[in-house]
């Protein structure tokens, strides 16, 4: 059937949402008025895609006729009336075959998609919710690449750490290695919320958690905004903090972390004219309380009694009003209670209860010693060139034999010649990702155990093909037990 006889069901799909069919040979079946618009009417789907986004398309495209459903593309259209392209996110649909083929070449993919560009006639409102549903979107993307940057720093980190290239390191070096460790933990725990959000998962196992340490490590990470930044600017800013040395919650550091500084940051921006910040913690009835005073500017009761709504910002031009919600959120999830108490020009009060933990709160994990840890073949797979010198490294140190290559093409042809104990791969590869080459490796090598590395929010595994799904970034003791518990 040909494009112009192809008509949509009437009143199936809204005039706005993008849609076309085709064929694995690239024949167009069916175009809708919006991808027209916007993708235009050419023998090619992608004439209209900026040129570094035109092979991506290709990929998924190639990818959907073989079967595998790939949603959420991000790829940028170039516009006739616009200097700037537009962002339009895709999502490529296997449906069928024709005749019921099983012939890759015969397949039909639906692609449906939507431009993220709001209408004029658009009210105030509507703009901005819809530019946090964009912003969504675009985070599920944004998370794989970030957790190998993330990968690339703590584990280089592990690599100085391993080769104890720390040890000789001035106080002062030491410190800011272990701030950008703890930072980049901290960074990686907290994509790992949006991802267990977007996956409507529960939390994660939560963990003894030292109140002094935890604060003292806020107090540091947040110093060059109430130190020294103030001080170019000729403002004295204090902080004080004062927690028993064991006071010990159960929770997750990197979120708590991630309230405790957020309230560092707006009391600063509360004192344009210099101020204290006071940080104390007690404990009462197996709950911990904590309290973080400014002597700022305060705030309006019409103001307070709104500063945990979402969207809710009294900083003009600036801040997405998601920061003390989110707080709110991490704080209900533990269990805890959060709470503000200001006056005008009196400054603000933050209060906050956790559960104070007790050994019974959590189950020991087994954990791998390095004396139990044998020496075992592995074959190495990642496109990512910092993310494999660092997997290659930190295996080669513990006294395995690795062998790295940078795609899945490169791995079938080593393992047509050369056997290994166990593959560890990453998912997100070009020509084939980490799940089709399992696929590979079960049918053409049998049972070789594998594991697969993955930074997107997907972490679903076909237990067929993969023995043990890892989430970037990872830790090194994750690698040592998948190994130990798979060899």
């Amino acid at each position: 059937m040909s494009e112009s006889e192809t008509l949509p069901i009437p009143g199936m799909i809204e005039p706005d949402v993008l849609v076309a069919t085709c064929f694995a040979d690239g024949s167009v079946n069916f175009r809708n008025e919006a991808w027209i618009r916007i993708l235009g009417s050419e023998s090619d789907l992608w004439s209209r895609l900026i040129e570094a986004d035109r092979k991506t398309a290709e990929q998924n495209f190639k990818e959907a006729c073989g079967g595998t459903l790939v949603t959420h593309a991000l790829l940028m259209a170039r516009q006739r009336d616009h200097d700037l392209p537009a962002p339009v996110l895709l999502n490529f649909i296997p449906v069928m075959s024709r005749g019921g083929s099983h012939d890759a070449g015969s397949n039909v993919v639906a692609i449906t998609g939507e431009v993220l560009t709001e209408p004029d006639s658009w009210t105030e409102n509507q703009t901005d919710r819809h530019r946090m549903e964009t912003l969504g979107r675009m985070t599920m993307g944004i998370t794989h690449d970030f957790n190998n940057l993330l990968s690339g720093i703590l584990g280089h980190i592990s690599i100085l750490e391993s080769k104890g290239l720390l040890q000789d390191a001035t106080s002062e070096m030491a410190e800011h290695v272990a701030t950008i460790k703890k930072a980049a933990s901290g960074g990686a725990a907290l994509v790992n919320k949006i991802q267990r959000y977007i996956r409507q998962e529960k939390k994660a196992a939560f963990e003894s958690v030292n109140l002094s340490t935890l604060i003292q490590d806020c107090v540091i990470l947040t110093k060059p905004y109430w130190y020294n930044e103030p001080r170019r600017q000729g403002i004295e800013i204090n902080v004080t903090y004062d927690v028993p040395k064991e006071l010990r919650v159960l929770g997750s550091s990197p979120e708590l972390r991630d309230v405790l500084v957020n309230l560092l940051l707006n009391a600063v921006q509360a004192m344009p004219e210099g101020g204290q910040i006071s940080i104390s913690a007690r404990s009462s009835e197996g709950f911990a309380s904590i309290s973080v005073r400014d002597t700022g500017m305060g705030m309006m009761e019409e103001i307070r009694s709104r500063i945990f709504e979402p969207l809710f910002t009294t900083k003009t031009g600036s801040g997405s009003g998601m920061g003390l919600s989110v707080a709110l959120g991490i704080i209900q999830e533990h269990e805890g209670t959060i709470s503000v108490s200001s006056e005008w020009r009196k400054g603000t009060r933050f209060d906050i209860t956790l559960p104070l933990f007790h050994e019974a709160c959590l189950r020991e994990d087994a954990k791998v010693t390095r004396t139990e840890q044998k020496s075992v073949s592995i074959l190495v797979v990642d496109d990512e060139e910092m993310v494999l010198k660092v997997i290659t490294t930190l295996l080669n140190l513990r006294g395995h034999q690795v062998s790295a290559v940078s795609s899945a093409i490169e791995a079938l042809e080593l393992l047509d010649h050369s056997t290994f104990d166990i593959i560890i791969s990453d998912q997100g590869m070009p020509a084939m990702n980490g799940r089709d080459f399992a696929k590979e490796v079960r049918q053409r090598h049998g049972e070789v155990p594998f594991v697969l590395l993955t930074g997107d929010t997907d972490i679903y595994a076909d237990p067929r093909s993969i023995n043990r799904v890892v989430s970037k970034p990872f830790k090194i003791e994750e690698l040592d037990t998948a190994i130990h518990e798979l060899t």
